[in-house]
């Protein structure tokens, strides 16, 4: 079976945004236009095509990333004959697209999707331009060197500013955005876009703006047309050495010529070409989907990816190509309620056929790939086979989770894991009856399976079940999907905070864990000092007797024998499991570095489990003498509200120990930047709307862990006894 589809006609990219930007109305829009849909569906009215989950209609927001294939034929491509005499579609491109959630509380959808893809298209408020999860989906996107395209969406909306939103993106994301756009009109006049590479003006008309319409630029926009495309085009040629000698040497560039200097630099992040228009009303979104045929990369412009051989620890990487051993990327899982546990994956090389064996690097097992299908958000089309640089879901592997890697078995490789946010924030959770009781640990499992910032603990003591997520709406979505597709009812307590354990000092702890029985004794004997971590250098080689993980560092300093290497591990994981009963109020130790210094053994008793005791209680008695302290989350919070009521959300943010970091005005009203501390912030949004006779809104997300003040550890410490 040969693919359908050349791989330098194949686009894998997200929408993402804030909340309420408009990415789940342009993704029906883009559908629409690609003839995948023949009903556009609105948020407002809970019928869109990726908002598939109940939840999510009745919310009006993305909780779940959802996965669309569809097919584009670029506008400038159209009206042209082939042969035959027919519509040309040789250039028809193929989108696999992820519409991702806004909400920080499902920020894991973005992060996940966007190592996976290869390029994304940024939506953006026209009134409210960059918002505070803007920024971190701007980060995940540099953190995972995916390129970007810019929409600033909703110019038909009250206060919309296209300069404004403009600036915001050059000052708090990147200064090499660049308009390739101009609007005609704003608010309710908006009905139009110039497009300054072709310097002509665009009108959508025909049933929702199918047809497009091109134009003379307006006279009174010319002049302003004529100087932002002087522009856009210095700032493109500056990345590429030939195109700016011939542009100081008076050389006109072609369209042609700069579109390719434009989608090398694009590729290279050096460039983020800046469009506009408003989904809703259907003006520009076509144009959207022209340039991310022109500037976002396929499979093969991307570098090949890079892993690990499980059987030498070398590093070896594989390219997007048919012939190449197989490779994926597990990075989505989602329970299907006709089909089972559905496994997203997206194929970096190679190919994989429906009915034979798939060979999982990360557990070492095969498993029967009996079905693959293609989603169309709910909907699933079966494939016999994919291909080098497609998305595509297996049903009912039981054995893969998320960041597992599927691979040839003879060649095989382990690719980099995606690395996930720790959870702020717990509840308790108990089932309503007895025959509840095993069907919620199995909805708990299968729900932390498929969400890897959801997690579920039990405390040792009181024997409860807690769950923790990333916010209040978080665990309420998890909640209220345990009743709806587990048919499970359960009693959930009162939020709880995720504090943290840590050190401020130095400390040295020397334990000897010795114990006589009639047979064979336990001898452990080890020297510990620990301290703060800092961070590693940039750049410097890991050597090898050093474990370094994202909050805690084992060096392992013992020289000539005094500990047999065998039971150095046993040292580690003795360590590791202390880390995990603080020493003030038993939160978990953070951002520790421990060396073991010295130590002994008995030819006769010593066992790895006496080893673990010895360095388990050493580590804690150092701990105790460390100055150990309590971290607690501090949230990053933007309040938007009228001006007159700027002073009493002042207030209320101080008296809840919020640092107040700046104001600002967006459209009508001001924002409001400060940082908080999440025990703060429980019931904050209820509280804004009376302080602010509702006009008030909040964002709030996680941003550092710090150290809380003397007199509110005394009472954490108090609560927890």
């Amino acid at each position: 079976m040969q693919r359908d589809y050349p791989l330098e006609r194949m686009r894998n990219f997200g929408i993402i945004a804030h909340i309420d930007a408009g990415k789940t109305t342009t993704s029906e829009r883009i559908l629409y236009y690609t003839g995948m849909i023949h009903k556009i569906g609105e948020v407002h009215t809970g019928e869109t095509t990726t908002d598939w989950m109940e939840q999510e209609r009745e919310r009006g927001i993305t909780i779940t990333a959802a996965a669309i294939t569809c097919f584009w034929n670029p506008t400038y491509q159209r009206g042209l004959k082939d042969a035959a005499g027919k519509d040309d579609v040789s250039q028809k491109v193929r989108f696999n697209i992820i519409d991702t959630p806004g909400h920080i509380d499902f920020t894991v959808e973005v992060k996940r999707s966007l190592r996976v893809l290869d390029g994304a298209v940024v939506v953006f408020d026209g009134v409210a331009g960059v918002e505070p999860q803007s920024e971190t989906n701007w980060r995940y996107a540099d953190e995972a060197n995916v390129p970007r395209l810019c929409f600033i969406n909703k110019m038909d909306r009250m206060g919309a500013s296209f300069e404004k939103s403009y600036k915001s993106i050059l000052e708090r994301l990147n200064k090499n955005a660049v308009r390739f756009q101009l609007p005609i009109g704003t608010e309710a006049d908006h009905h139009g876009v110039v497009d300054l590479l072709r310097m002509k003006a665009y009108t959508f008309s025909g049933e929702k703006g199918i047809d497009i319409i091109e134009s003379e630029i307006p006279a009174d926009m010319l002049e302003d047309a004529k100087k932002y495309r002087a522009e856009m085009i210095e700032k493109v040629v500056e990345t590429d050495d030939a195109a700016m000698q011939n542009f100081l040497d008076g050389k006109e560039i072609s369209i042609d010529d700069f579109k390719k200097v434009c989608r090398k630099a694009v590729i290279a992040n050096k460039i983020f070409p800046v469009f506009t228009g408003s989904a809703l009303k259907n003006v520009g979104v076509q144009l959207v989907l022209d340039a991310v045929v022109d500037y976002l990369p396929s499979p093969l412009d991307m570098p090949a990816i890079k892993g690990i051989d499980p059987n030498t620890g070398a590093e070896i990487a594989r390219h997007a190509d048919d012939s190449e051993p197989f490779s994926a990327l597990a990075f989505k899982l989602q329970n299907d309620p006709f089909v089972g546990q559905l496994t997203f994956f997206r194929v970096y090389s190679g190919t994989i056929e429906a009915g034979t064996y798939i060979y999982n690097s990360t557990t070492g097992k095969k498993e029967r790939l009996g079905r693959i299908v293609r989603l169309q958000a709910d909907k699933r089309e079966e494939v016999k086979k994919v291909f080098a640089g497609e998305i595509a879901a297996a049903v009912g592997l039981k054995d893969a989770l998320t960041s597992h890697t599927f691979c040839d078995e003879e060649k095989p490789i382990i690719l980099e894991k995606i690395k996930f946010m720790e959870p702020v924030i717990s509840l308790r959770i108990e089932p309503k009856t007895k025959a509840d009781q095993e069907k919620m640990g199995l909805a708990l499992r299968k729900l932390g399976n498929e969400d890897p910032t959801f997690r579920v603990s039990s405390n040792q003591e009181t024997g409860e079940t807690i769950i923790s997520g990333m916010g209040e709406l978080h665990l309420e979505i998890m909640v209220d999907r345990m009743k709806r597709e587990f048919t499970v009812e359960a009693n959930v307590g009162k939020p709880q905070v995720a504090y943290r354990e840590t050190i401020l000092g130095e400390a040295e702890a020397e334990e000897k864990y010795v114990k006589q029985t009639g047979g064979k004794g336990q001898y452990g004997h080890v020297k510990l000092n620990i301290k703060p971590m800092l961070p590693w250098p940039e750049g410097e080689k890991v050597p090898k007797n050093v474990s370094n993980y994202d909050d805690f560092r084992f060096i392992n300093s013992i020289t000539g024998g005094a500990i047999p290497g065998e039971f150095i591990p046993a040292v580690e994981k003795g360590v590791h499991e202390a880390m995990d009963r603080g020493i003030l109020a038993g939160f978990r130790l953070v951002n520790i570095e421990c060396e073991l210094t010295y130590g002994s053994y008995h030819d006769v008793d010593s066992s790895e489990i006496a080893y673990k005791i010895a360095a388990s209680i050493a580590f804690q008695a150092a701990c105790k003498r460390a100055k150990p302290v309590i971290l607690e989350p501090i949230m990053k919070l933007e309040v938007v509200c009228p001006e007159k009521y700027m002073g009493d959300v002042i207030g209320s943010i101080s008296s809840k120990r919020g640092l107040i970091e700046g104001s600002e005005p967006k459209g009508m009203n001001l924002a409001i930047h400060a940082k908080v501390p999440l025990s703060e912030m429980f019931g904050y949004t209820t509280d804004l709307r009376s302080m602010t006779s509702g006009q008030g809104s909040a964002q709030m997300e996680f941003d550092h862990y710090d150290v809380v003040p003397k007199n509110v550890e005394t009472e954490i410490i108090e609560k927890k006894k």
